[in-house]
């Protein structure tokens, strides 16, 4: 029998719960005398009490299969696509795309276990290239670089290797949990792939952006998308009772409303105010809202209030205040895709015939933003919003559209002018299609219109 010392059974406690693999399978079983269980215990009860006050609500309240998970019953209901797949252990790389706070996170774990798979998370905003090969690395090994990553053998009911199979004995598959993926460039995905590919890793990608338009179309056709819902008012609840916070209906009723079928918000909300105050009432949960404890949202009013900011400022040719503003989003990590999007629809909107390059200067700015990515293309934001505020400003073109909507949306679809109606075939040609009439005008406009000016 090995015996361990007592720093030895800290380290290995520490290893269980954190992931050090300096113990083998066999260290492991050695810890069966009387001391080394009631220390291995005592620590591992510690240990994890002191980890589990650390981490927020929403982790420890987080569902572990899908019989307590709320919601979702089009992924998740009886014989729908997600619950056959952890029934039946079926492998495969998929992206959920949704809006914040909907269970994302929470579902790819519960995958994850089903598969009895090692589980890598990773967030688009800080991650890179670097952070992939070391999970690789790590797959490579403790599988050997020429063995297949999941045949199912010799693994025990969590994945880990089990050391009385054979020594070709193969390892639990490696999921890759991505955050925010739309927030990995091109060539960040591109790099993706031929692991994906060769299924070194199973990647489980999350999204608040549409796939179709943030995934590259390489990486996507390996992937199926999976569309996650809003949690409706009942799922809410539901998922508030989870936390076991006293809330009366008014207070509940609030907090739903708030939170906008974001569960992580709500969550994170109760657990704010209870550290804040004593109790969770209507009141306190106002007072915390008002508060700096909650972070910069990308739904909540503050992300709205940032956003119109930086473009009153550039509309009012105030280029510091724009630049202002700009910093604030990206510190809290807002979308550059988002912010460069917003310039290119300012481009024309505000500035116009005034300064067509501006259209150029925008476009340029996104493209620039699409293919390198956070933190250097803070740079190219600054540029372009430098560049929009000081530039000349005319809503001609603006104002025009928006006055030929209305009108459109007034009048219907009025008569084109026979004039200048596409004529392709004979009859056509005789019926006088092409040829100017005497109720045609001469600004091409329809009869009912005649005389209008938009374009001033």
């Amino acid at each position: 029998m090995i015996k361990l010392k007592e720093g030895d059974s800290n380290a290995f406690v520490g290893s269980l719960l954190f992931g050090d693999r300096g113990f083998s399978g066999r260290e492991r079983a050695a810890l069966t005398g009387v001391w080394g269980i009631v220390r291995y215990n005592v620590l591992r009860r510690e240990l994890w009490s002191q980890t589990r006050i650390m981490e927020p609500l929403a982790n420890r309240i987080r569902p572990e299969s899908l019989d307590e998970f709320v919601g979702q019953k089009h992924l998740v209901g009886p014989d729908k696509p997600l619950r056959l797949a952890v029934e039946q252990g079926h492998i495969f790389s998929f992206v959920l795309w949704g809006t914040p706070g909907t269970g994302k996170t929470t579902l790819a774990r519960i995958y994850a276990n089903a598969i009895n798979a090692e589980f890598y998370e990773l967030s688009a905003v800080s991650a890179g290239k670097d952070d992939i090969r070391k999970i690789v690395a790590t797959a490579k090994s403790l599988n050997g670089d020429s063995a297949p990553l999941f045949d199912g053998l010799g693994k025990n009911e969590r994945g880990s290797e089990d050391i009385s199979a054979d020594t070709h004995v193969r390892v639990s598959p490696k999921v890759l949990f991505l955050d925010e993926i739309h927030r990995f460039n091109k060539a960040q995905q591109d790099f993706l792939l031929p692991y994906v590919e060769n299924g070194e890793l199973v990647l489980i990608g999350a999204t608040t952006e549409n796939p179709s338009f943030e995934v590259i179309p390489a990486l996507l056709s390996r992937l199926r998308v999976f569309v996650l819902e809003e949690f409706s008012d009942r799922e809410m609840a539901a998922i508030i009772d989870r936390t076991a916070a006293e809330l009366d209906a008014e207070s509940k009723a609030w907090l739903i409303e708030m939170a906008n079928g974001d569960a992580r918000q709500a969550i994170t909300m109760i657990e704010n105010t209870s550290k804040l105050y004593d109790q969770i009432n209507l009141e306190t949960l106002k007072e915390t809202l008002q508060s700096k404890f909650l972070r910069y949202d990308k739904k909540g009013e503050e992300h709205y209030n940032v956003i119109s900011a930086f473009i009153k400022s550039m509309r009012a040719s105030k280029p510091d205040a724009a630049i202002y503003y700009l910093a604030r989003m990206i510190e809290a990590g807002e979308d550059p895709k988002f912010i460069a999007r917003r310039m290119v629809i300012f481009a024309s909107e505000d500035i116009g015939v005034a300064q067509p390059t501006a259209l150029v200067v925008a476009n340029a700015v996104f493209r620039a933003v699409e293919t390198i990515g956070y933190p250097e293309c803070t740079y190219n934001l600054a540029h372009g919003a430098a560049y929009l505020a000081t530039a000349a400003k005319d809503r001609s073109a603006t104002t025009a559209i928006g006055a030929a909507m209305d009108d459109v949306k007034k009048f219907g679809n009025l008569p084109v002018p026979m004039q200048i109606r596409n004529a392709p075939t004979k009859l056509m040609k005789e019926l006088g299609y092409g040829e100017k009439s005497n109720d045609d005008s001469q600004d091409m406009m329809p009869k009912k219109l005649c005389g209008r000016k938009y374009f001033l």
